[in-house]
């Protein structure tokens, strides 16, 4: 009796051990979930940073700037451009580019060279897209992200600036009617109608002012500017070309370079006999100068 008192004691310890350690087991795979996910966030670009809720009377301007790496810049701009025009958004600007960053040239046969070619591709992109999508676009671009450099994100609250300018609108306003009336009705001297219509166009122009600076403001309220920066690994391209020849295998054979020499030493002696007969004059007064230096030298 007591030996089965000993084996079921024995069992209830074995039985608690085990299942000690598998909620231990349980614990460590939770935690390492619980890290992986931590992880993967960390690598998300994703912001739900100043998203303005639908009673709220605050105003932001958002925008976003993210450089990063892909594995083909060419394809994930495709994909962005599709992405953002799907989502409402549009492109403003695009420089998709290749720089060479080194370029050797080896020859391996007497007509043929290799030519090697290092060079990275990289685009600059700014996108608008609506507001109310921004993050919608961040989180589709990023599944073209293979390493994150940075990423910003900007939330200014404009929503002071908008009131300031409506007040200054309703103010010139007043003052544009005031100034007007005034002319209309107590301008008789021409210099204070003249001074009366400058102090009018200050007005208008015033307030024409403050309304594009408003729907500007309103503008990039509703639609989230984005800049990205787009780059891939160094990219090596090899191609065989033909080699170049040198100016000494265009050199004619010996026996044209004879009759051309023949030839130009002909054109000399012509040049030269030419020469002379234009010096005849010369030639005649000094050939009749030493005839008579040679006749009255003997007398």
């Amino acid at each position: 009796m007591k030996t089965i008192t000993k084996l079921s004691l024995t069992s209830l310890v074995l039985i608690a051990l085990l299942f000690s350690c598998k909620k231990s087991e349980d614990s460590v795979g939770d935690q390492t979930a619980d890290y992986a996910t931590e992880t993967a966030d960390s690598t998300a670009v994703s912001s739900s940073a100043a998203v303005e809720k639908k009673d709220s009377k605050q105003k932001f301007i958002r925008t976003a700037d993210l450089k990063f790496k892909v594995r083909n810049v060419a394809k994930s701009t495709y994909a962005i451009e599709n992405a953002v025009q799907k989502f409402g958004g549009y492109v403003t600007y695009t420089n998709l580019q290749s720089t060479i960053q080194e370029q050797i040239k080896t020859k391996i046969s007497q007509d043929s060279t290799l030519e090697t070619t290092k060079y990275t591709v990289e685009n600059n992109v700014t996108i608008r897209v609506p507001n109310t999508q921004l993050d919608t676009v961040i989180k589709t671009i990023a599944r073209q992200i293979d390493f994150l450099d940075f990423r910003v994100i900007k939330a200014d609250d404009v929503s002071l600036k908008l009131l300031s300018n409506q007040l200054t609108q309703k103010r010139s306003a007043v003052t544009e009617k005031r100034v007007a009336k005034a002319i209309d009705t107590k301008g008789q001297k021409i210099n204070d109608i003249m001074e009366a219509e400058n102090a009018l166009a200050s007005q208008k122009e015033a307030q024409d002012n403050a309304a594009i600076d408003h729907l500007s403001m309103q503008d990039q309220i509703n639609f989230s500017t984005i800049t990205l920066q787009l780059y891939q690994k160094e990219t090596i391209k090899q191609e065989i070309i033909a080699s170049e020849k040198d100016s000494s295998s265009y050199k004619p054979n010996l026996g044209i370079q004879i009759i051309d020499s023949l030839k130009s030493g002909w054109y000399i002696l012509e040049a030269i006999f030419v020469f002379l007969l234009n010096l005849w004059p010369f030639i005649v007064l000094g050939a009749a100068g030493y005839f008579l230096y040679r006749k009255y030298s003997r007398k």
